[in-house]
């Protein structure tokens, strides 16, 4: 883990989208909080020291208004075709699919044990924290984390978004859907610490996955939809179902349909709604 110091910040954007406005100054206290997403390798511990069944593998759940009465999850499949505004052209329920099975049934987390662990519901990186002895950060705690001391910058290392030409974190190039020009050499998710870290000596705030914070969502109007899967149920539905605010963005985030690479960005997620581009990693006061 690493310690960061505490302070106030301008949290929030206004050149993005609308839930990340108005800026506002925040303080947070000192706080210790992992470098990297929790892997697969550490989740795979906390299943063998406890039993855990994670959420795909026990629960079934209701998305996009429709019923699975089967264990899986949500995986995204690039399209043939654009199929760009229509999240469920590359979003598909796979039955089996589970952290350990993070495509379905025949796959395997061989040759991922660095990777960040996937398909966790929000109740189960609440476990994996407690099991650790940790928690989950805070919204707030979370982007001031990732901002790495750069405040109002737009990026977690600066204001352009590839300085130089370079990539520095593990995001979608190309046109989303349909192609990815794999310039930062990834599909799908890259090991942790892949990238440079941050001033604070974090990696993988921005990018390769979406990440759990203990915040409950509000906001009084409807986001507009992203390549993040969305359940359908609506906003109210969705605060009473106990939705979270995530952070950082994704190995699907790109710049012509979801540029919520970035610090300030955020966005609701159903807590009993696992996909696959969505980890965690944890705090300590």
């Amino acid at each position: 883990m690493v310690r960061v110091r505490g302070g106030s910040f301008r949290m929030g954007s206004q050149r993005f989208y609308p839930e990340e406005r108005p800026v506002q100054t925040v303080a947070v206290e000192d706080f210790w909080i992992d470098a990297t997403p929790v892997t697969n390798e550490a989740w795979a511990r906390f299943v063998s020291a406890t039993g855990y069944l994670s959420w795909a593998e026990r629960e079934t759940v209701a998305l996009t208004g429709r019923a699975y009465p089967v264990l899986g999850s949500m995986v995204f499949t690039r399209p043939a075709d654009d199929g760009r505004g229509d999240a469920q052209t590359w979003w598909s329920f796979v039955e089996g699919a589970c952290w350990h099975r993070p495509l379905g049934p025949g796959s395997s987390v061989d040759g991922l044990r660095s990777h960040p662990v996937v398909h966790v519901a929000y109740e189960d990186a609440l476990a994996y924290a407690r099991w650790a002895g940790k928690t989950l950060p805070t919204e707030a705690q979370w982007e001031y984390a990732a901002r790495g001391g750069l405040d109002g910058a737009e990026y977690a290392w600066g204001h352009e978004l590839e300085p130089g030409g370079a990539v520095l974190a593990n995001y979608w190039q190309g046109r989303f859907p349909h192609e990815n020009t794999l310039l930062d050499g990834w599909e799908r998710t890259s090991p942790v610490g892949s990238f440079p870290p941050n001033g604070y000596g974090l990696f993988d705030m921005i990018g390769n996955v979406w990440e759990w914070t203990c915040s409950p969502w509000a906001l009084p109007a409807q986001p507009e939809a992203t390549c993040c899967h969305e359940t359908g149920r609506g906003e109210a539905a969705s605060v009473r179902s106990g939705s979270k605010v995530i952070k950082g963005g994704s190995h699907l985030c790109a710049k012509n349909y979801c540029q919520r690479y970035r610090p300030a960005a955020r966005h609701r997620q159903d807590a009993d709604s696992p996909t696959g581009h969505i980890g965690f990693r944890c705090v300590q006061a």
